[in-house]
């Protein structure tokens, strides 16, 4: 027996499931109930964009972010919603409205721009990278590790 050919993780005790690992991360609510939520939140975003309130657009953006299974739709419309937003603004203004987040709209920010990243057929990676690059100088490195390291994803 080769020893290349051994599958090492059935020895562990700790090794947990996809399923079981995004079973954590749900709300408890339904999926017709997650996707009306994040549709309200896409309507309550453009109606701030439309009044040129980006700040406050982009903290609504961020808040309540869709975790768990069978939430593809939920989570695609909530990354354009997000993309939406941080398209709004102008290159000086976004380390003032990363400045104006807490330590937890910075991270959820910080997964959003992978999910975009993610996509770049979707959305515009050099605005996405610009926004990375001004998080990381806000937010410091430990915000790249603590998004890596979390099981709950935004995609």
């Amino acid at each position: 027996m080769a020893f290349r050919r051994i599958d090492i993780d059935q020895y562990d005790e700790d090794i947990y499931s996809e399923e079981e690992i995004l079973a954590d991360a749900e709300s408890g609510r339904s999926v017709d109930e997650i996707n009306s939520v994040v549709d309200a939140r896409a309507t309550d975003v453009r109606n701030l964009l439309t009044r040129g309130n980006n700040s406050d657009a982009l903290l609504k953006s961020l808040e309540d972010p869709p975790y768990g299974r069978n939430l593809e739709s939920a989570k695609a419309k909530n990354i354009k919603t997000v993309v939406d937003v941080l398209n709004q603004f102008r290159a000086n203004d976004i380390p003032t409205a990363i400045k104006g987040l807490n330590l937890d709209q910075q991270d959820v920010l910080m997964k959003y721009l992978y999910a975009a990243l993610s996509k770049p057929e979707q959305f515009n990676s050099g605005m996405i990278l610009n926004w990375h690059e001004k998080l990381t100088e806000v937010a410091g490195p430990g915000s790249i590790v603590r998004v890596m390291t979390d099981k709950r994803t935004v995609f």
